[in-house]
């Protein structure tokens, strides 16, 4: 399978360390992403978001001001329809099960455990490209569909119509 084209995606990075920052958005422009923004803080993010043009929002877990999970919660139940739907891939050092089911329920898009290489960000803004998951929105949740394969019920529906 041919890798999508990352040329016209526009990437924010939210992480409060700036060597990290730089660092990821040199694997990005390596990808041939050409629209990088970063922001240190959630400030700034919000800012940056509210502006609109962001495709894929790259944040770290423990970004200054407010962590990655509730800074993508409460993107995703925002009133700004442009922003809200952004594609959401966070970062983490050290994610455990819960960290992860968390973010996950907060609406994050894909998970990037660190350390990770260019190839690996590249896998994950590829399937954010070439598939991209239908948004839900209900009380309970809002965010990209969680749901990544669809699979059959196998055997017989026993539901009545």
């Amino acid at each position: 399978m041919a890798s999508p084209d990352l040329a016209d995606l526009s990437v924010l990075v939210a992480e409060s360390n700036m060597q990290m920052a730089d660092l990821v958005s040199q694997m990005l422009r390596g990808l041939g992403v050409r629209k990088i923004q970063v922001a240190t803080d959630a400030v700034a993010a919000s800012s940056i978001l509210r502006r609109g043009g962001i495709d894929v929002l790259m944040i770290d877990d423990a970004l200054s001001g407010l962590n990655g999970t509730t800074f993508t919660r409460r993107l995703r139940r925002s009133d700004d329809e442009n922003s809200r739907h952004v594609a959401v891939l966070m970062m983490s050092s050290q994610p455990s099960a819960a960290s992860i089911t968390l973010a996950r329920d907060a609406g994050i898009t894909e998970f990037l455990r660190r350390p990770f290489s260019a190839a690996q960000i590249g896998e994950k803004l590829g399937a954010i490209v070439s598939a991209p998951r239908p948004f839900i929105d209900t009380a309970g949740y809002a965010g990209p569909d969680r749901r990544r394969r669809k699979a059959g019920v196998g055997g017989d529906e026993r539901r009545s119509l």
